[in-house]
């Protein structure tokens, strides 16, 4: 088994990091084999480099021209897989320690105003009336139960901040309607309870409704969210049908799924809500990744400045 494999199986099993976590890694590596070590396949004498390879390394990825936080993530990426290696005795040093800061760059994340959400939401029934006329839908049940289960799934993302892939795989199990809650299985393994308001709980019971009509019984590990043939509901599945909803809105058609979650913060923190909490809804492990959240509530509140104040130019 290769250095690869074997790390690659550390980070699986050991570190229960995520199949898109693995993924990049593997990648990552495999973009340092491709510039340093001509492509070999079979590469796996990771002894061979010094700290001057993993300078040319950095040379390399800038010049492909690639954002800061891009550059930063490789080399950690390859800073981590020495590190392994280290500890298991297959390399004497790690070259990619101390490497020179990228200053990974941090844009502000985009959201959208609750009134562009509120759009977004009361065009899902109509998209789908229009479908069934225009022969979109193959008949009144799927494109009421469509419309249905996506108003709902909206609702939850706003509602409790979830990222698509943990709101499609919600099981049965992890919903609490009467409490309004819902036990949400995040990155690393990690489970955090999220809130559901009103409007979510209400779209929920109405979606409910359509899906027990298509898929009798709810068991505890059955998925909330089913396409038509009743299997699981996929993340890209619904990010299809928003980029129909935004465009049939006349919204911006680069809002994603994962904007309504960065909405969901930037809303608590306008309205007052302290950063802890904040962090613990979103599930995240470091409170400065959830700290460019306060960057972006400062920023619309001096563009509201800019905007109405006599004095403020």
């Amino acid at each position: 088994m290769s250095q690869l494999e074997r790390f690659i199986k550390f980070l699986t099993a050991e570190k229960q990091a995520s199949a898109h976590t693995v993924e990049s890694y593997r990648l990552d590596i495999q973009q340092f084999v491709s510039l340093l070590a001509n492509g070999d396949e079979d590469f796996d004498d990771w002894g061979k480099f010094d700290r001057e390879d993993a300078r040319s390394y950095l040379q390399e990825l800038h010049k492909l021209d690639l954002a800061k936080s891009s550059i930063a993530r490789k080399l950690a990426s390859m800073r981590s897989f020495y590190k392994f290696m280290l500890i298991d005795g297959v390399v004497k040093v790690n070259p990619f320690m101390r490497l020179p800061s990228q200053g990974r760059q941090r844009k502000l994340p985009k959201v959208m105003s609750l009134g562009a959400i509120e759009i977004l939401i009361a065009e899902v029934q109509p998209y789908w009336e229009r479908q069934l006329v225009h022969g979109g839908a193959k008949n009144e049940e799927l494109a009421a139960f469509a419309a249905a289960r996506d108003q709902a799934l909206i609702e939850v993302i706003y509602s409790g901040g979830l990222r698509i892939s943990e709101a499609v795989g919600l099981n049965f199990r992890d919903l609490d309607i009467l409490s309004g809650t819902v036990l949400v299985h995040g990155k690393g393994k990690k489970e955090r309870l999220c809130a559901l308001g009103g409007p979510a709980r209400k779209a929920l019971r109405q979606y409910l409704q359509q899906r027990r009509s298509r898929v009798p019984g709810e068991t505890p590990g059955s998925a909330i969210f089913i396409n038509r043939n009743g299997g699981r509901l996929t993340p890209r599945s619904f990010q299809r049908n928003l980029k129909e909803y935004l465009e049939s809105a006349g919204l911006p058609p680069d809002f994603t799924p994962h904007k309504l979650r960065h909405s969901f913060a930037t809303h608590l923190l306008d309205a007052g809500a302290d950063l802890r909490s904040v962090q613990e809804m979103l599930g995240h492990a470091d409170l400065g990744t959830t700290q460019i959240y306060t960057h972006v509530s400062t920023e619309r509140m001096k563009e509201a400045y800019r905007k109405a104040h006599p004095r403020a130019k």
